[in-house]
C-alpha cells in the first residue's frame, strides 16, 4: 500500500529511562464521614448549626421536641413518688407492728415471771405438804402456758423481722428500678438534643424547622477536616497496585507527594478503588470534590527500549509494528513485543533496536499489508 508520508506519524526508537507509572484521576474526599441519626423521634424546633460550620464533639446541632416523651417522664415521676410514699407507709406500719409485739412480749414476760415464782413457791410448799397437790398442779400448768406463750411471741417477732426485711428490700429494689427507669427516660429527653458525635464540619442537614423526625431517621453528617484522595484504576493493574506506592501531582507549579494507603479488593465495572493520603503538605484551599490528574508510580525507573505512545496499539495490540527503512521510503511490518507502558511510552522488550524509526499513528487503513510505501 502506498500512503502519503505526511499522513502518518513516525517516531524514533530510543534507549532511555522508563518510569513505570500510570496516570489516574483522583477526587478529594473526606477521610471520614459520620452519619447523624435521630435517636428519639420528635419535631424540629431549632437549628443551632448550619452546613459548613465547624463543631466540637458534643456541640448541639438540632433541638427536637416530643410531648409524649414529656408525658412519659411525668408519669414515671408520679409512679416513683407513689412507690416512695408506699414504702414510707409500709415502714411506719411495720414499725408500729414491731412496737406492738414488743409491748405484748413485755406483758407476757411479766406474767411469765409471776407464774414462775408462784410455781417455784408451790413446789417447795407441796414438798412440805403445806398446800394441796391440786394447787401445785394448777400453778405448774399456768407456768408452762406462760412459758409457751413467751416462746410463741418470740417466734412471731423473729418471723416478723424476716418478713419486714424482705418486704422493705423488695420495695427498695422496686424504687431503685423505678429511679433507673426514670433516669433512662430523662436520658431519652436529652437525646432530643442532636449533638455532634465527633469534631469536624457539619455536612448536609436534611431537615427543616417544624419537620417531624422519626426515631432512627437520617438527619445529616459530620465531615472530618482530614482529607484523602480517592481514585479508580483499571483492573489491568490490580495485581501491581499495593499499599505504600508513591504518587504525585503538580498544581500551580508545585509538586505534591502522596502515598497509597488502602487498596479495595472489589473490582466493579472493570475498575478497583484506592485511597491515597498526602505525605507532607497539601494544596491550599483544597476542597472535597476537587479532582487531580495523579501519577502513580508502580516501580523503580529502569533503562529500556522505548517507543512513544500512539494509536497503532489499538490495532496491533503491541504484537507488531511498521518499521521504516533508513531512507524513509517504505515501512515493513515486523513482530514486536510490548511490555510495560506509561502515559508517554511503551517499553519494547523484543523486535526493535534503538535508533530505528516506526510508524506510531493508527493502522486502520493498512489492513494486512506487509509493506507500506511512503511518498
Amino acid at each position: 500500500m502506498t500512503v502519503e508520508k505526511n499522513r502518518v506519524t513516525i517516531a524514533s526508537v530510543q534507549k532511555a529511562e522508563f518510569n513505570d507509572y500510570i496516570r489516574i484521576i483522583g477526587q478529594v474526599v473526606p477521610s471520614r464521614i459520620v452519619l447523624m441519626d435521630a435517636i428519639e423521634g420528635g419535631r424540629v424546633e431549632e437549628r443551632l448549626r448550619d452546613e459548613g460550620a465547624m463543631v466540637k464533639k458534643g456541640d448541639e446541632i438540632l433541638r427536637l421536641s416530643n410531648p409524649l416523651l414529656n408525658i412519659g417522664i411525668m408519669q414515671s415521676e408520679a409512679d416513683l413518688s407513689y412507690q416512695e410514699n408506699e414504702l414510707r407507709n409500709t415502714r411506719i406500719s411495720m414499725e408500729q407492728e414491731r412496737l406492738r409485739l414488743m409491748q405484748e412480749r413485755i406483758a407476757l414476760n411479766k406474767e411469765f415471771n409471776i407464774k414462775q415464782r408462784r410455781y417455784e413457791q408451790y413446789k417447795r410448799l407441796v414438798k412440805e405438804q403445806l398446800i394441796a397437790n391440786e394447787e401445785f398442779r394448777l400453778a405448774k400448768e399456768d407456768y408452762d402456758a406462760a412459758r409457751d406463750q413467751l416462746a410463741v411471741i418470740d417466734e412471731r417477732i423473729r418471723q416478723d423481722n424476716i418478713f419486714r426485711k424482705s418486704q422493705i428490700s423488695s420495695l427498695d429494689e422496686n424504687i431503685r428500678n423505678m429511679k433507673s427507669s426514670l433516669s433512662l427516660v430523662r436520658q431519652r429527653l436529652e437525646n432530643l438534643k442532636v449533638k455532634a458525635p465527633i469534631d469536624g464540619q457539619v455536612g448536609n442537614i436534611d431537615v427543616q424547622i417544624g419537620q417531624s423526625i422519626a426515631a432512627g431517621e437520617h438527619i445529616g453528617q459530620i465531615i472530618t477536616p482530614d482529607l484523602k484522595v480517592q481514585a479508580f484504576i483499571d483492573e489491568h493493574y490490580v495485581e501491581r497496585v499495593i499499599t505504600r506506592l508513591p504518587a504525585d501531582f503538580t498544581r500551580d507549579g508545585i509538586n505534591y507527594k502522596l502515598r497509597v494507603t488502602k487498596v479495595y479488593p472489589e473490582v466493579k465495572e472493570g475498575q478497583f478503588r484506592v485511597d491515597l493520603s498526602f505525605i507532607s503538605e497539601r494544596p491550599e484551599n483544597i476542597r472535597a470534590g476537587q479532582t487531580y490528574h495523579i501519577n502513580l508510580q508502580l516501580g523503580d525507573p529502569v533503562n529500556a527500549v522505548l517507543v512513544p505512545r500512539g494509536a497503532f496499539f489499538e490495532i496491533s495490540g503491541g504484537r507488531w509494528m511498521y518499521v521504516v527503512d533508513k531512507n524513509g521510503t517504505f515501512a515493513i511490518r515486523r513482530p514486536v513485543k510490548i511490555g510495560r507502558q506509561n502515559p508517554q511510552y511503551y517499553e519494547v522488550t523484543e523486535g526493535l533496536a534503538p535508533g530505528e524509526k516506526v510508524i506510531i499513528s493508527g493502522y486502520e487503513l493498512f489492513g494486512d499489508c506487509e509493506k507500506i510505501v511512503l511518498n
